[in-house]
């Protein structure tokens, strides 16, 4: 399995253009970006296609040609653009499945031709267990409100075993139940907060980051094997050296945009 991450940094991306804060002044002076958080898998599974994720696919010197699926985690924007659909539909008929929440189809449906065949829109919801592109995905509940329901996903496939996890603040009940048993090669699990604590509980900060990862080892998601990465990382977060610091205090890690992860 082939994780491409397209995108490591929350809506607003780092560095946030009208900031000049510590942390998007470092990123600056060293021309680090990090774009809204995607993930595109083995070139045939894309995750959160939002409107920047099309141009790091050809940044990265990848394509779209081989992609068989969409897979959405919430409506919000910086997740899903369905004008990518309407671009696909200008040199591609072949059969594409979209899957997400009740609130991504609804917004999705308005760019697909009615008399189309070739996109599939699929609903799920938390609990839901379904066949997608070759692997078996688990919709777990995100602490998260996006227009209605948000998912995060744990993929399964022959190669190993992802759990994507953003956006969501610490995970509910039924998310660690859909968990127990289950183990994971690789986890990108979102902080956006950094130090803060004040910002509400729909995000994980450094702290509730931490907490998280470590539950994650004691319910045996996570092992000595398991590469925990930090993503949808806002400005609110250090500078890159200070981050990867305060990360590396519970096993976990920030990889930059472009960066693959091999299971």
């Amino acid at each position: 399995m082939e994780v491409l991450l397209l995108g490591t940094g929350a809506a607003d991306g780092v560095p946030n253009p009208f900031c000049r804060c510590r942390t998007c002044t470092d990123y600056r002076q060293r021309q680090v970006l990090r774009t809204p958080t995607s993930v595109l898998i083995d070139s045939r599974l894309l995750i959160d296609p939002g409107p920047e994720a099309p141009r790091q696919v050809t940044r990265f010197g990848r394509d779209l040609v081989e992609l068989s699926a969409m897979l959405v985690g919430h409506a919000h924007d910086d997740h899903l653009d369905p004008a990518v659909l309407l671009h696909r539909s200008w040199v591609s008929d072949a059969p594409l499945e979209v899957v997400g929440p009740a609130p991504v189809i609804e917004t999705v449906r308005p760019w697909l031709d009615a008399t189309s065949s070739a996109v599939r829109l699929t609903s799920v919801t938390a609990g839901d267990v379904f066949d997608l592109a070759g692997y078996r995905v688990t919709a777990v509940p995100a602490n998260h409100e996006a227009f209605g329901e948000a998912l995060c996903y744990l993929i399964e496939g022959e190669g190993g075993v992802l759990l994507y996890a953003t956006d969501t603040g610490p995970l509910p009940a039924q998310a660690w139940e859909l968990l127990a048993g289950r183990r994971a090669d690789a986890v990108l699990l979102e902080e956006t907060f950094g130090p803060n604590a004040d910002k509400g509980g729909r995000h994980l900060n450094l702290t509730s980051f931490a907490a998280t990862v470590t539950r994650l080892r004691e319910s045996g998601v996570v092992d000595q094997a398991t590469r925990v990465v930090a993503v949808h990382l806002a400005h609110d977060n250090p500078p890159i050296e200070e981050l990867a610091t305060e990360l590396a205090r519970c096993g976990a890690e920030a990889l930059p945009d472009g960066a693959v992860i091999t299971i």
